[in-house]
C-alpha cells in the first residue's frame, strides 16, 4: 500500500517535470522501493509543487541607509532629519496637508486595476509607511519597568505594614494585570463571582486565587510614603507610573494635527480631598481632571494632572507664561512637547484659549491654531453683534483681521466665535441642515475653518470613548487605584489605535478593540505559564458544584444514569459505581438502601435508614 501511494505520487510528477531520473528510479526499485530514500532524492518544491506568491516590499525604516536613489518627486519633509529653511516655513501652509490628506474623488488620482500576473512572474507590492519611529505595543507603553517598579514598591509597602514583604514577582504582576484586562471586558457585579462555586469564570479563576487576588489588589503600590516629605505634589503616591506612561507617550510619532481638550477620570469617594473636581456634560462627572493633547486620530501624546495651585510645580515656566491664566498655561506646557512645531496645527475648545494666546503660541514656538472662543476673549474685534448676524438669516459670516489671526462669527443654530492663524474663511463650503419652514435639508454656507474644527477636534474624546468600552474595575477605597486603572486602560486604547493605524498600511483586517484587550491579556497568561513537568501523574480533576437542597429534594427527575467513569458512592464507605442521580452528580449504588438519599433533608435520617436496610 506504501508502494502504491508512493507511485501515484512520483508519477504525478514524472508527467509534470518529465524526469527521467524517478522514471528509472521506479522500475528497478518496484520490488524493494524505501519511501524515504525515493522523496529524498527530490527537493519539497518538486514533491509538493510551486505556490504563486505575492512578494511585499517595505520601505525601509531609515531611508538615508538604503542603497537606491532617490527619486526626483521625494518629499523632504517626510524626513525627521530635514529642518525646513525660514522661507520654505513661510511658504509652506499646514492646512494645505488637511486638504491632501483626504480622499480624493478626482478621476487623476484613481489607480487603473491591477492586472493579472503571469505564471511564474512575481508581483510587487509596495507599502509607504505614513510614519516613522518603531510600531508601539501594548509592552512598549506599559514597559517592563513599570512592572517592576510596582512589584518592588508592592513588597516594600507590604513589609511596611505586616513587617514581612507579600514576595510578589514581576511574573505575578504581568497574572495581576492579565486579570484587571479581562474584567474589564466580562463585568461581575463583585470581583468575588469570579471564583464563586456558583458563578465561577475559569478564564480568571485558573489564573490566581481568589485571596492571593485579593492581597495584590491591598497591597498595590507605587512610590514609597517614606519618602513623601510634604512635597507640593499631590498626586505623589501616583506619580512615578505617569511619568513612566508619559516618556512612552512622547516617543510615539504624531501627525501635524494637534488638540488639546479635558479628561475626567472617574471617582466620587472623599478620601482624595480637592482632587476629585467637577465637570458637566462629560462621561464621568466627578473624578480627576488631567489635560492631555492628542493626535486626530486619539492617539494621546502628552499628559498633565490638574491639582489646583500646584499643578505646574515640576514644569519651568517664564515670567511671561507664570501671568498667563490657566487655560493658557496648559496649552502652552503642552505644546512645548510637540516634535516639529512649525508644522503643526493645534485645536481647542474655548475653555482655553484668547487672542493673546493664539498669537503669542505663533511666536514663541511657531504653532498655529484654530480655535473657538468666547466673546470676551477675542481681542476686542469690531465684529457683528448676535443680533445683526440672526437678521442675515443661517450661514451669515463676518470676519476681522489682525496681526496675522482673522477673528470670525458664523451664525448656524447659534452664534460661533472662532480664531484662526492657520487658515482663513475661504473657500466657503455648503453643510447640510433642517429647515423647520420647508421640512427639508438646505444647503447652509459654511467657512472653511468650520469643517477643519470639527474633523480634527475629536481625538480626545475619541481616545476617552475606547477607554470607557471596557474600563477596568477600580472601585477601592485608595483614590490613586481609578488613575492606575486609566493608565492601563490607556495602554490598551493607544495600543489598539496604533495597531489599527498599521493594519490599514498593509490592507489587512484589523481585531476589534475587544478581541485585541483579551489577545494582550491571554499573552501576558502564556509568557508566564511553564509547561508541566513531564514526570506527572496526577492530575486533580476540578470538582463539581453542589445541587441546590430545593432541587435536590423535590422528588423529580432523580433517576439513575449511567456513567462512561467510575465514581465513589456517596453512602457506602468502599462501594465503586457508574450510576448518577440525574441532575445531582452524585454517584449511588444500584441498593434499595440508597433510594431515599435526595428524599429529605436531614443527613441523621438518612443514615438512620442506611442503617436499618
Amino acid at each position: 500500500q506504501k508502494y502504491k501511494t508512493y507511485k501515484n505520487k512520483l508519477t504525478k510528477i514524472m508527467r509534470h517535470s518529465k524526469m527521467d531520473h524517478y522514471s528509472n528510479l521506479l522500475e528497478d526499485n518496484k520490488n524493494n522501493i524505501n519511501p524515504l530514500t525515493a522523496c529524498s532524492t527530490m527537493d519539497a518544491k518538486s514533491f509538493y509543487g510551486a505556490r504563486q506568491r505575492t512578494l511585499l516590499a517595505l520601505v525601509p525604516e531609515h531611508p538615508e541607509d538604503s542603497d537606491a536613489d532617490l527619486s526626483d518627486n521625494d518629499d523632504l519633509i517626510e524626513d525627521p532629519d530635514y529642518h525646513p529653511t525660514p522661507a520654505e516655513v513661510a511658504g509652506d501652509s499646514p492646512f494645505e496637508s488637511l486638504e491632501e490628506e483626504a480622499p480624493s474623488t478626482s478621476s487623476s488620482t484613481t489607480q487603473p486595476p491591477l492586472k493579472k500576473s503571469r505564471k511564474g512572474k512575481s508581483t510587487l507590492k509596495t507599502v509607504s509607511l505614513e510614519e516613522t519611529g518603531d510600531t508601539p505595543d501594548p509592552s512598549s507603553l506599559f514597559t517592563d519597568e513599570m512592572i517592576k517598579h510596582i512589584g518592588h514598591h508592592t513588597n516594600l509597602y507590604s513589609a511596611q505594614e505586616l513587617g514581612d514583604p507579600i514576595k510578589t514577582s514581576p511574573e505575578e504582576i504581568q497574572d495581576f494585570l492579565a486579570i484587571l484586562l479581562f474584567m474589564g471586558v466580562f463585568t461581575f457585579p463583585s470581583l468575588e463571582d469570579y471564583w464563586h462555586y456558583d458563578s465561577r469564570f475559569d478564564v480568571i479563576a485558573d489564573i490566581m486565587p481568589k485571596k492571593r487576588f485579593q492581597l495584590l489588589r491591598r497591597y498595590i503600590h507605587f512610590n514609597d510614603n517614606h519618602q513623601w516629605n510634604q512635597s507640593p505634589d499631590r498626586f505623589y503616591k501616583i506619580r512615578p507610573l505617569f511619568n513612566m506612561l508619559r516618556e512612552q507617550c512622547l516617543l510615539i510619532p504624531s501627525t501635524y494635527k494637534h488638540s488639546v481638550d479635558e479628561v475626567m477620570v472617574a471617582y466620587k469617594g472623599t478620601r482624595a480631598g480637592s482632587l476629585c473636581q467637577y465637570i458637566a456634560n462629560k462621561p464621568d462627572e466627578w473624578g480627576f481632571k488631567m489635560f492631555c493633547r492628542a493626535s486626530s486620530s486619539g492617539i494621546i501624546h502628552d499628559l498633565l494632572m490638574y491639582q489646583g495651585a500646584s499643578t505646574f510645580f515640576n514644569v519651568v515656566l517664564s515670567e511671561q507664561e507664570q501671568t498667563l491664566l490657566l487655560g493658557a498655561k496648559v496649552v502652552t506646557t503642552l505644546c512645548k512637547t510637540i516634535a516639529q512645531p512649525r508644522l503643526s496645527v493645534v485645536f481647542c475648545d474655548n475653555y482655553f484659549t484668547s487672542f493673546n494666546l493664539v498669537r503669542d503660541l505663533h511666536t514663541l514656538l511657531g504653532v498655529k491654531c484654530i480655535v473657538t472662543v468666547r466673546p470676551n476673549r477675542i481681542g476686542g474685534a469690531p465684529l457683528m453683534t448676535d443680533k445683526e448676524l440672526m437678521k442675515r438669516g443661517r450661514g451669515a459670516c463676518d470676519y476681522m483681521s489682525a496681526d496675522g489671526v482673522v477673528a470670525v462669527k458664523w451664525f448656524d443654530n447659534k452664534c460661533v466665535n472662532l480664531l484662526s492663524n492657520a487658515c482663513g474663511i475661504m473657500p466657503f463650503s455648503a453643510v447640510k441642515r433642517w429647515s423647520k419652514e420647508s421640512k427639508a435639508k438646505i444647503a447652509v454656507p459654511c467657512p472653511s475653518l468650520i469643517p477643519a474644527y470639527n474633523e480634527h477636534m475629536g481625538g480626545i474624546d475619541l481616545s476617552d470613548m475606547l477607554v470607557h468600552l471596557y474600563k477596568t474595575p477600580a472601585k477601592s477605597r485608595r483614590w490613586y487605584f481609578p488613575l492606575f486603572g486609566y493608565i492601563l486602560d490607556l495602554c490598551i486604547a493607544k495600543s489598539w489605535l496604533v495597531y489599527k493605524r498599521d493594519c490599514g498600511l498593509l490592507n489587512e483586517k484589523p481585531l476589534c478593540l475587544k478581541r485585541f484587550r483579551l489577545a494582550v491579556a491571554h499573552s501576558l497568561i502564556k509568557v508566564n505559564n511553564s509547561p508541566p513537568p513531564e514526570n506527572q501523574k496526577y492530575t486533580p480533576r476540578p470538582s463539581r458544584p453542589k445541587p441546590q437542597p430545593d432541587v435536590r429534594y423535590d422528588n423529580m427527575g432523580n433517576w439513575p444514569l449511567h456513567s462512561e467513569k467510575r465514581g465513589r458512592c456517596n453512602l457506602c464507605p468502599k462501594g465503586v459505581s457508574r450510576n448518577e442521580r440525574n441532575a445531582m452528580f452524585s454517584c449511588v449504588c444500584l441498593q434499595t438502601r440508597n433510594a431515599l438519599q435526595h428524599t429529605t433533608r436531614s443527613k441523621v435520617d438518612l443514615k438512620a435508614l442506611v442503617l436499618l436496610h
